[in-house]
């Protein structure tokens, strides 16, 4: 709402007999704003207006390369837009606050509406320093740097205490090689091992973020002894026992990867560590009201030791993919095998090896 409008609502309201703390409530305005409005005439507030419209801003120098943004990616959100100036023009000084108001002022002005998701919120558990971390998958499609399109995949870990970050990026859905490097590098970023990990179940089962994969796999529950923590599991209905992750994919594709430009895996994975430690691991969390960088600090000595490191040269990814079909069996080798009934729809990745029910052909 503009503020000429907000200013003639709450005169309006005014004239009708509201109190300030009524109209505040309405229009969803500070009351500091209400009373500041309604203690104008209508020839100060045009002039207050004015004033603001010719007055200079400490953005007012990247204007034009905010607004450039703003009409390539009309869904950037005045988070991002703080991150990108950091990130590219070297900003100091700002808060993501000023920021956002900025922001806002521009698509006022400039007639560029912002694109507004709706966001869902679920009550989680809190959990003790080192006892947990929960892991999920993550796929987006961008654009490189000749005009094409390419879709990139994720794995992303966060400590449930300190809400600490990392992530990572394939251009190819993960094999269980891959998710079995991610944890080790993970580990080491965190600097510790937490007690649990907790994944979807289709996170081992059967990602659908992973190009729906149904991964079958002797290699990590190898891996799983050799590290000995608790593996969690937990079906798409249960949010409180993963929320925290599903947020942050969500943050990492949103706020880093949207509307970035890849140019190469290497250094697409090296900005994200950069991200990481300017924004995702930086920022104040929104329900901790803390930074997760100085709390990981705090949590770090409770984590625990990362054992010698696993052999990853002797893993052999024997795993293949077939579709699964309406009647929930695939085809292998000219055999017919069924799957779980409410599979459809998905793809399987399973050994040669494993046992499945053969269905007559």
């Amino acid at each position: 709402m503009k503020k000429m409008e907000l200013y003639y609502k709450m005169k309006d309201l005014e004239g009708k007999g509201f109190s300030q703390r009524q109209i505040s409530k309405k229009l969803r305005v500070g009351r500091n704003t209400v009373s500041s409005y309604l203690g104008m005439s209508s020839k100060q507030f045009i002039e207050y207006i004015h004033s603001l419209e010719t007055r200079p801003k400490k953005l007012d120098p990247y204007r034009e390369h905010i607004l450039g943004w703003l009409r390539e990616h009309p869904d950037l959100t005045g988070a991002q837009v703080h991150d990108w100036l950091i990130e590219r023009m070297e900003l100091k000084g700002v808060t993501q606050a000023t920021v956002r108001s900025y922001v806002k002022d521009i698509r006022e002005r400039y007639g560029i509406p912002k694109v507004k998701n709706q966001r869902v919120y679920a009550a989680v558990p809190e959990f003790q320093p080192g006892h947990q971390a929960q892991v999920d998958f993550g796929q987006l499609k961008v654009l490189t740097v000749d005009g094409k399109e390419r879709k990139l995949y994720c794995i992303v870990f966060i400590l449930s205490h300190s809400r600490f970050k990392y992530a990572e990026w394939l251009d190819r859905p993960f094999r269980t090689v891959d998710m079995i490097r991610a944890h080790e590098n993970a580990f080491h970023y965190f600097g510790g091992m937490p007690e649990e990990m907790v994944y979807d179940q289709d996170a081992i089962l059967a990602v659908s973020e992973n190009a729906g994969d149904l991964i079958l796999t002797s290699e990590f529950a190898r891996y799983r002894e050799h590290c000995s923590f608790i593996v969690h599991l937990c079906r798409r209905s249960d949010p409180e026992s993963k929320g925290r992750v599903e947020q942050a994919v969500k943050y990492v594709k949103n706020n880093f990867a949207k509307n970035r430009l890849f140019e190469d895996l290497a250094a697409w994975n090296e900005s994200t560590l950069r991200w990481l430690a300017r924004t995702g691991n930086h920022n104040v969390h929104h329900n901790t009201k803390k930074r997760p960088a100085e709390v990981h600090a705090l949590e770090k000595p409770h984590l625990r030791k990362i054992p010698s490191e696993f052999p990853l040269g002797n893993l052999t990814d024997t795993s293949i993919t077939r579709t699964i079909h309406k009647d929930n069996v695939i085809r292998f080798s000219g055999n017919r095998y069924s799957v779980p009934a409410g599979t459809f729809g998905a793809m399987e990745r399973m050994s040669p090896t494993s046992k499945r029910r053969r269905e007559p052909s």
